[in-house]
Formats: structure tokens, C-alpha cells, sequence
């Protein structure tokens, strides 16, 4: 393994836990600002949504530096987010620290995609790109549970310190390890950047990314609230059943770069269904605590383990312009974020009960398996198209398009 895949790792765990360790604290953290539980889960849906104009903005604007240095003052705007999340007077104050780090989200993910599949040999890039989406897991299985125990332990906030320092770790990581070789050849334009989208498969990857992110999303934002006020269970087994999930995301991130290097439709489309299958499962059964503890490593690890066949899927129709259409599928699984959790909120906000995001996440998951079908079908069909041989013209069989 290529060591700047090892540094974009330690950077991706970093953003990893900022994103997601939140949701575990959300009860604490309503409770110190004296909001309501749903006023919280703005803490997610903001990020989320800082996370867009991140992966967008700062993608474009970054288009012809070197990488290297794009990647290293994204982690400084990192650290600086999550220091001002941790000092935060107020919900307003930690909002902009949540705002802040969320901007380098995406455009790290986005370039730090673009720079992992350049490591590697063509037949390897799903791969790749799943061996930097490792740190995001793994931040599940390790970083969020042990952040949530800290911050039930010692205040949350002393989880937003922990993350600032692992950034710091993480900069360091990126300057030792992450080549800068290549940059002459990331060096394009922008307007060429652009061009990617005019195919309609990009559009219709990233309608899939946020619908499916945004299902997985929905059930599992207020999942606190679900495991202590649905399933039973005691404050203190929170950060533990999280160690279920990220278990999940660690197989589904592993198993799914594998599957999507050998079928990325195949595979998306099948993950997406087990994922549908899984939530209406869970919505049945969250009342179990034992159906629950084994639904959760499977919510997990279907739903993540399209991400790397998404990822792979949007860079591949982008063709020679891969890296602001990488910036928009990780702006697109955050848009997918900010409305499971808005649609989560809401339904709670209704009266319907902690289990309403687990049903309202089946309906998203649902839209995006249609999308992704259809999509499936549509890319079939253009190759099959491709491949039929030309009646007007011997030497047709040169004219195939792979």
C-alpha cells in the first residue's frame, strides 16, 4: 500500500469523527445549550450543509494548485473549526466552529480521491479510494464510541479538544507521507472541470449518493434517541452499540471497493437494496434489543459500502475531469446527510416517535434504489449501443467504444 493512502487515511479519520461522533453526544449537547433535541441535530445538518459549499467552492477555487498544499490548509481550517467547537459560549458559537471544519470536508475528500486513485494501478481505484475512506470508518468504529464515553465522562467539549489534536496528527501525516510528484499533472482547468457535467450519469450518480446517503442518514442521526428511548437500552451502551455500526462500516468500506472493482452497478444496486431491507427490519424491530444490535453493523455496512462504487461510478463518467465531479459526489453523500437528518428531525418534531427517521430513511432508500436501476439500465443500454457493430462501415469493429 502506497504511503500517502496511509496519510489520507489519518486525514479522513480526523473529518470522520468530527462529522459523525456529534451524534452521539447530541443529548449532552442539548442539554448545555438549553435546546430542544431537534434544535440539535442542526449541529448535523449544518455541518452537512457547510460540507456542499466546502466540496464545491473550494474545489473549484483550488483547481489549479498543487494538491499537496490544498490538502495540508484544509486540515489547518480543520483543527481551527473543531478548536472553536470546543470553546463554543453558545449554540450559535458552536454552530460556526461545526461550519468551519465542515468546509474542508469535502474538498479533501473530493481531491484526497483524486490523488488515491493515482497511487494505484486503473484495475485498483475503487480500492483505493476505499483504503482512504478506511480512516472514515474506522473513526466509526474506534473514534466515535470512545469520543462519545469521553464526552459523557469528562463534558463534551473534551471530545472536540481529542479531535483538534488528532488533526494536528493528521497535518503531520499529510506532510511526511502524501507525495507531491504528481501535481504538475493535477494542474487543469476549471472550465474543463466543469464540463463533467454534462453527462447524465454524473447527475444521476449524485442523485443516488444523496438519496442513499440521505436514508442511511435518517435512521441513524437520532439514533441515541432510538437505542435509550425505543430499544431500552442505558445511556452508558450507546458508545458501544456504535462499535456495532462502525464494525459494519468497516466491512461494507472493505467489501464494497472490492465488489465495485469488478461491477460497480452490480454492486451499488445491490447494496442499496440490502440497505432498504435492512431499515424496514430495523423499523419492525427496534423494540428488540437483541434484532437491534444485530441490524446495526448491517445498517452500516450496506449503506457505506456503496461509497466506494459511487465515488468510483461519478469519477468515471467525469472522464478526463475528475475532480470537482469527486468534490460534488462527497458535497452530494452530505446533502443526503443534512436532509436524512432534517427529515428525521421533523418527523420526530411531529410526535411520530424515535422509529419515524428509521421509516422516513426506508422511503429515501427506496427513491434511491429506483434511481440507481434506472441509471444501471441506461449505462447498459449506451454499451450495448456501443458495441453493436456498424452497418455502414467495414472496419466498425475499431469504432467500439469501451
Amino acid at each position: 500500500m502506497p504511503l500517502g493512502l496511509l496519510a489520507l487515511s489519518i486525514g479522513a479519520f480526523g473529518i470522520g469523527l468530527t462529522e459523525f461522533v456529534i451524534m452521539g453526544l447530541l443529548p449532552e449537547v442539548a442539554t448545555d445549550f438549553g435546546v430542544a433535541e431537534s434544535t440539535a441535530g442542526w449541529l448535523i445538518s449544518g455541518y452537512a450543509l457547510a460540507v456542499v459549499v466546502g466540496a464545491l467552492g473550494i474545489t473549484a477555487a483550488t483547481t489549479r494548485l498543487p494538491r499537496k498544499p490544498v490538502l495540508l490548509g484544509l486540515m489547518v481550517l480543520f483543527i481551527l473549526g473543531n478548536a472553536l467547537t470546543a470553546v463554543a459560549p453558545s449554540y450559535g458559537a458552536a454552530m460556526a466552529g461545526r461550519i468551519l471544519a465542515a468546509l474542508c470536508h469535502g474538498a479533501f475528500f473530493g481531491i484526497g480521491s483524486v490523488v488515491a486513485t493515482g497511487l494505484v494501478a486503473p484495475e485498483k481505484k475503487a480500492r483505493a479510494i476505499a483504503i482512504m475512506f478506511t480512516g472514515l470508518t474506522t473513526a466509526n468504529v474506534l473514534g466515535v464510541p470512545f469520543g462519545t464515553f469521553l464526552g459523557q465522562q469528562l463534558g463534551w467539549r473534551s471530545t472536540f479538544w481529542a479531535i483538534s489534536i488528532i488533526g494536528v496528527i493528521a497535518f503531520l501525516g499529510v506532510v511526511a507521507l502524501v507525495p507531491t510528484g504528481r501535481d504538475a499533472e493535477a494542474k487543469v482547468s476549471l472550465r474543463r472541470e466543469l464540463g463533467a457535467f454534462r453527462s447524465g450519469q454524473v447527475w444521476l450518480s449524485l442523485v443516488v449518493t444523496v438519496l442513499g446517503f440521505g436514508g442511511m442518514f435518517g435512521a441513524f442521526t437520532y439514533i441515541a434517541y432510538t437505542l435509550t428511548g425505543v430499544s431500552g437500552f442505558a445511556a452508558s451502551a450507546v458508545p458501544w452499540l456504535l462499535v456495532l455500526f462502525g464494525a459494519g462500516l468497516v466491512v461494507g468500506n472493505w467489501a464494497g471497493g472490492r465488489l465495485a472493482d469488478r461491477s460497480i452497478d452490480g454492486t451499488t444496486v445491490a447494496f442499496i437494496a440490502a440497505l432498504a431491507v435492512v431499515l424496514a427490519l430495523f423499523g419492525l424491530l427496534a423494540g428488540s434489543q437483541i434484532a437491534t444490535a444485530i441490524i446495526l453493523p448491517l445498517m452500516g455496512g450496506f449503506g457505506f459500502g456503496t461509497v466506494p462504487g459511487l465515488q468510483s461510478r461519478i469519477m468515471h463518467y467525469a472522464g478526463g475531469a475528475p475532480t470537482l465531479a469527486s468534490g460534488a459526489n462527497i458535497a452530494a453523500f452530505n446533502v443526503g446527510n443534512a436532509l436524512g437528518a432534517w427529515a428525521g428531525g421533523v418527523g420526530i418534531a411531529a410526535g411520530l416517535g424515535y422509529t419515524a427517521p428509521i421509516w422516513i430513511g426506508l422511503v429515501l432508500t427506496a427513491a434511491a434504489l429506483i434511481v440507481m436501476v434506472i441509471a444501471a439500465l441506461r449505462a447498459r443500454a449506451a454499451r450495448n449501443a456501443a458495441s453493436e457493430p456498424s452497418e455502414c462501415s467495414e472496419t466498425s469493429e475499431e469504432s467500439v467504444v469501451a
